[in-house]
């Protein structure tokens, strides 16, 4: 059962989200202020973490930085505040996503379920090795060979490629990949992508301009398939 620590000072919004989580079959942990927080994260061992910025003792920024000191169990920011500066800031705290209020339960629970995901990674129990037609990927050695030979990649294309291969046959936005390659300032950079990209499939696709691999969503993400 996935456990989840809602954290949030408005009793109606923690009361929304214990009983709906709880009816998807969540254990839900809930805690008022950012002091609580804390104490429930060390104790409580949650899979996720949804934050509410605007807490009586703290900033929630500042409790994202608690956490991240020692944990890297995902956040979900859900606040009112809507300026580019404070989801910036929540990011570059350590966020992993950021919802704003009021928001859609459905939406909610969809970026919920993408945040356990993408922290739960290829399943333990050996090397984490996926194999495409046309090249291999071990994710535990951080290395891609192809024909009997190790490819080359530079430190931003692994990070691409790693991201994509974690969340293979999944939509990965990007402004996801963005953020988790360069960083929260870089969500609009697209152009980095496209470029870092065509680099990659020159490297692995059979052709180049024919990815059967390395997929591109128009207008939205990527996606890998084996």
């Amino acid at each position: 059962m996935t456990k989840v620590l809602v954290v949030d000072d408005e009793p109606q919004i923690a009361r929304a989200l214990r009983i709906n989580l709880g009816a998807r079959g969540y254990d839900v942990v809930t805690a008022a202020d950012g002091a609580a927080a804390l104490r429930a994260a060390a104790e409580a061992h949650p899979d996720v973490v949804v934050l509410d910025l605007g807490l009586p003792d703290m900033d929630g920024a500042d409790v994202i930085a608690g956490i991240r000191g020692w944990s890297s169990v995902p956040i979900l920011v859900l606040s009112a505040r809507v300026d580019s500066a404070d989801k910036v800031t929540a990011l570059d705290a350590g966020a992993d996503d950021y919802v704003t209020k009021p928001f859609g339960m459905d939406e909610f629970l969809a970026r919920l379920r993408a945040a356990v995901r993408r922290a739960a990674g290829p399943a333990a129990g050996g090397p984490a090795v996926v194999e495409a037609e046309a090249f291999t990927v071990d994710l535990a050695a951080k290395k891609v060979h192809r024909d009997g030979a190790e490819v080359h990649l530079t430190p931003t294309e692994w990070g691409i490629l790693e991201i994509l291969v974690r969340n293979r046959g999944r939509l990965v936005a990007q402004k996801q990949v963005l953020r988790e390659v360069w960083g929260p300032n870089y969500a609009t950079e697209t152009h980095y992508l496209r470029v870092y990209m065509a680099q990659l499939r020159r490297k692995l696709e059979r052709v180049p301009s024919r990815p059967a691999h390395l997929i591109t969503e128009a207008g939205m993400g990527y996606r890998f398939e084996a």
